[in-house]
Protein backbone atom coordinates (compact mmCIF):
# COMPACT_ATOMS: atom_id res chain seq x y z
CA UNK A 1 0.00 0.00 0.00
CA UNK A 2 1.47 3.39 -1.00
CA UNK A 3 2.03 5.98 1.76
CA UNK A 4 -0.89 8.21 0.78
CA UNK A 5 -3.33 5.32 1.06
CA UNK A 6 -1.93 4.47 4.50
CA UNK A 7 -2.49 8.02 5.66
CA UNK A 8 -6.02 8.06 4.28
CA UNK A 9 -6.82 4.75 5.98
CA UNK A 10 -5.61 6.04 9.36
CA UNK A 11 -7.68 9.20 8.93
CA UNK A 12 -10.75 7.08 8.20
CA UNK A 13 -10.11 5.09 11.38
CA UNK A 14 -10.00 8.31 13.42
CA UNK A 15 -13.27 9.50 11.87
CA UNK A 16 -14.89 6.11 12.54
CA UNK A 17 -13.74 6.18 16.18
CA UNK A 18 -15.11 9.69 16.57
CA UNK A 19 -18.50 8.76 15.12
CA UNK A 20 -18.78 5.65 17.31
CA UNK A 21 -17.94 7.71 20.39
CA UNK A 22 -20.61 10.26 19.46
CA UNK A 23 -23.12 7.43 19.02
CA UNK A 24 -22.30 5.95 22.45
CA UNK A 25 -22.35 9.38 24.09
CA UNK A 26 -25.78 10.14 22.62
CA UNK A 27 -27.17 6.88 24.04
CA UNK A 28 -25.73 6.79 27.57
CA UNK A 29 -29.11 7.70 29.07
CA UNK A 30 -31.02 5.32 26.83
CA UNK A 31 -32.53 1.94 27.60
CA UNK A 32 -30.30 0.00 25.22
CA UNK A 33 -27.10 1.23 26.87
CA UNK A 34 -28.60 0.60 30.31
CA UNK A 35 -29.31 -3.00 29.34
CA UNK A 36 -25.84 -3.38 27.82
CA UNK A 37 -24.23 -2.04 31.00
CA UNK A 38 -26.35 -4.18 33.30
CA UNK A 39 -25.61 -7.37 31.35
CA UNK A 40 -21.84 -6.87 31.30
CA UNK A 41 -21.66 -5.70 34.91
CA UNK A 42 -23.58 -8.77 36.05
CA UNK A 43 -21.30 -11.08 34.10
CA UNK A 44 -17.98 -9.49 35.10
CA UNK A 45 -18.85 -8.94 38.76
CA UNK A 46 -20.30 -12.44 38.87
CA UNK A 47 -16.72 -13.70 38.56
CA UNK A 48 -15.74 -12.03 41.83
CA UNK A 49 -13.23 -13.83 44.05
CA UNK A 50 -10.52 -12.63 46.47
CA UNK A 51 -7.73 -13.57 44.08
CA UNK A 52 -9.34 -11.93 41.07
CA UNK A 53 -10.08 -8.81 43.09
CA UNK A 54 -6.39 -8.47 43.93
CA UNK A 55 -5.48 -8.84 40.25
CA UNK A 56 -8.05 -6.26 39.18
CA UNK A 57 -6.87 -3.80 41.82
CA UNK A 58 -3.35 -4.25 40.46
CA UNK A 59 -4.45 -3.45 36.91
CA UNK A 60 -6.40 -0.43 38.13
CA UNK A 61 -3.27 0.79 39.92
CA UNK A 62 -1.21 0.32 36.75
CA UNK A 63 -3.78 2.47 34.93
CA UNK A 64 -3.76 5.18 37.61
CA UNK A 65 -2.49 8.69 36.92
CA UNK A 66 0.66 8.08 38.97
CA UNK A 67 1.64 4.95 37.06
CA UNK A 68 0.77 6.46 33.68
CA UNK A 69 3.09 9.38 34.48
CA UNK A 70 5.89 7.03 35.59
CA UNK A 71 5.61 4.80 32.50
CA UNK A 72 5.28 7.80 30.20
CA UNK A 73 8.35 9.42 31.77
CA UNK A 74 10.36 6.22 31.25
CA UNK A 75 9.22 6.13 27.61
CA UNK A 76 10.22 9.78 27.16
CA UNK A 77 13.71 9.07 28.47
CA UNK A 78 14.02 6.05 26.18
CA UNK A 79 12.85 7.96 23.11
CA UNK A 80 15.12 10.92 23.76
CA UNK A 81 18.33 9.43 25.14
CA UNK A 82 18.35 5.95 23.56
CA UNK A 83 16.58 6.29 20.22
CA UNK A 84 17.29 10.04 19.84
CA UNK A 85 13.94 10.51 18.12
CA UNK A 86 12.58 13.94 18.95
CA UNK A 87 9.70 13.78 16.49
CA UNK A 88 8.46 10.53 18.02
CA UNK A 89 8.84 12.08 21.46
CA UNK A 90 6.61 14.98 20.42
CA UNK A 91 4.07 12.53 19.01
CA UNK A 92 4.04 10.59 22.28
CA UNK A 93 3.60 13.71 24.41
CA UNK A 94 0.81 15.05 22.20
CA UNK A 95 -1.17 11.80 22.39
CA UNK A 96 -0.77 11.23 26.15
CA UNK A 97 -1.27 14.84 27.27
CA UNK A 98 -3.93 15.59 24.66
CA UNK A 99 -5.94 12.54 25.68
CA UNK A 100 -5.77 13.54 29.36
CA UNK A 101 -7.07 17.03 28.56
CA UNK A 102 -9.80 15.61 26.34
CA UNK A 103 -10.91 13.22 29.08
CA UNK A 104 -11.20 16.00 31.65
CA UNK A 105 -13.25 18.14 29.26
CA UNK A 106 -15.55 15.27 28.30
CA UNK A 107 -16.16 14.24 31.92
CA UNK A 108 -17.23 17.77 32.85
CA UNK A 109 -19.41 18.01 29.75
CA UNK A 110 -21.35 14.78 30.26
CA UNK A 111 -21.34 14.86 34.10
CA UNK A 112 -22.33 11.19 34.37
CA UNK A 113 -22.43 9.82 37.90
CA UNK A 114 -20.57 6.61 38.67
CA UNK A 115 -22.44 3.32 39.23
CA UNK A 116 -23.32 2.56 42.85
CA UNK A 117 -24.41 -1.07 42.59
CA UNK A 118 -21.42 -2.93 44.01
CA UNK A 119 -18.21 -0.98 44.52
CA UNK A 120 -15.06 -2.71 45.67
CA UNK A 121 -13.09 0.54 45.84
CA UNK A 122 -14.09 4.17 46.34
CA UNK A 123 -13.22 6.85 43.83
CA UNK A 124 -14.38 10.38 43.07
CA UNK A 125 -15.13 12.26 39.87
CA UNK A 126 -17.46 11.72 36.97
CA UNK A 127 -17.86 8.47 35.09
CA UNK A 128 -18.05 9.04 31.34
CA UNK A 129 -15.75 8.45 29.59
CA UNK A 130 -13.42 6.33 31.71
CA UNK A 131 -10.14 8.14 32.41
CA UNK A 132 -8.29 4.88 33.03
CA UNK A 133 -9.49 3.51 29.68
CA UNK A 134 -8.55 6.63 27.75
CA UNK A 135 -5.15 6.97 29.41
CA UNK A 136 -4.25 3.29 29.00
CA UNK A 137 -5.29 3.29 25.35
CA UNK A 138 -3.29 6.45 24.62
CA UNK A 139 -0.22 5.18 26.49
CA UNK A 140 -0.04 1.60 25.27
CA UNK A 141 -1.27 2.24 21.72
CA UNK A 142 1.41 4.93 21.35
CA UNK A 143 4.08 2.63 22.77
CA UNK A 144 3.00 -0.17 20.44
CA UNK A 145 3.07 2.17 17.45
CA UNK A 146 6.51 3.57 18.26
CA UNK A 147 8.14 0.29 19.31
CA UNK A 148 6.67 -1.57 16.33
CA UNK A 149 8.57 0.77 14.05
CA UNK A 150 11.90 -0.28 15.58
CA UNK A 151 11.40 -4.04 15.90
CA UNK A 152 12.58 -5.96 12.85
CA UNK A 153 11.02 -9.38 13.54
CA UNK A 154 7.38 -10.31 13.11
CA UNK A 155 7.41 -12.26 16.38
CA UNK A 156 8.74 -9.26 18.29
CA UNK A 157 6.12 -6.96 16.79
CA UNK A 158 3.35 -9.42 17.57
CA UNK A 159 4.46 -9.75 21.19
CA UNK A 160 4.55 -5.98 21.68
CA UNK A 161 1.11 -5.50 20.15
CA UNK A 162 -0.43 -8.36 22.13
CA UNK A 163 1.02 -7.12 25.43
CA UNK A 164 -0.31 -3.63 24.82
CA UNK A 165 -3.76 -4.96 23.90
CA UNK A 166 -3.82 -7.09 27.05
CA UNK A 167 -2.90 -4.08 29.21
CA UNK A 168 -5.55 -1.85 27.62
CA UNK A 169 -8.34 -4.42 27.96
CA UNK A 170 -7.34 -5.54 31.46
CA UNK A 171 -7.28 -2.00 32.83
CA UNK A 172 -10.69 -1.27 31.32
CA UNK A 173 -12.23 -4.50 32.60
CA UNK A 174 -10.80 -3.86 36.07
CA UNK A 175 -12.81 -0.64 36.29
CA UNK A 176 -16.03 -2.53 35.57
CA UNK A 177 -15.13 -5.36 37.94
CA UNK A 178 -14.39 -2.95 40.78
CA UNK A 179 -17.72 -1.21 40.26
CA UNK A 180 -16.44 2.28 39.49
CA UNK A 181 -17.39 2.45 35.80
CA UNK A 182 -20.17 1.36 33.51
CA UNK A 183 -19.04 -0.75 30.53
CA UNK A 184 -20.21 2.08 28.25
CA UNK A 185 -17.78 4.38 30.09
CA UNK A 186 -14.94 2.03 29.21
CA UNK A 187 -15.97 1.43 25.60
CA UNK A 188 -16.64 5.13 25.11
CA UNK A 189 -13.20 5.89 26.54
CA UNK A 190 -11.55 3.49 24.13
CA UNK A 191 -13.18 5.11 21.10
CA UNK A 192 -12.53 8.66 22.33
CA UNK A 193 -8.87 7.85 22.88
CA UNK A 194 -8.77 5.90 19.64
CA UNK A 195 -9.88 9.02 17.80
CA UNK A 196 -7.12 11.11 19.43
CA UNK A 197 -4.50 8.44 18.75
CA UNK A 198 -5.44 7.78 15.12
CA UNK A 199 -5.63 11.49 14.36
CA UNK A 200 -2.18 11.98 15.88
CA UNK A 201 -0.79 9.07 13.83
CA UNK A 202 -2.25 10.59 10.66
CA UNK A 203 -0.67 13.98 11.42
CA UNK A 204 2.62 12.27 12.32
CA UNK A 205 2.73 10.35 9.05
CA UNK A 206 1.68 13.40 7.04
CA UNK A 207 4.41 15.51 8.59
CA UNK A 208 7.07 12.87 7.94
CA UNK A 209 6.01 12.63 4.28
CA UNK A 210 5.93 16.41 3.99
CA UNK A 211 9.43 16.72 5.50
CA UNK A 212 10.81 13.99 3.21
CA UNK A 213 9.24 15.72 0.19
CA UNK A 214 10.73 19.05 1.25
CA UNK A 215 14.23 17.55 1.48
CA UNK A 216 13.94 16.13 -2.05
CA UNK A 217 13.12 19.51 -3.59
Amino acid sequence: MIPKLKVTFVLLISIFAFLVFILIASMIKGQWIAQFDHTLISFIQGLESPGLTSIMKSFTFIGSTLMVIIIAFAAILFLYFVLHHRLELIFFLVVVIGTAIANSMLKHYFVRQRPDLHRLIEVTGYSFPSGHSMASFALYASLAFLLWRHISTRVGRTIVIMLCIIMILSIGISRIYLGVHYPSDVVGGYFASGFCFALAVWLFQWYKEYRAYSKQK
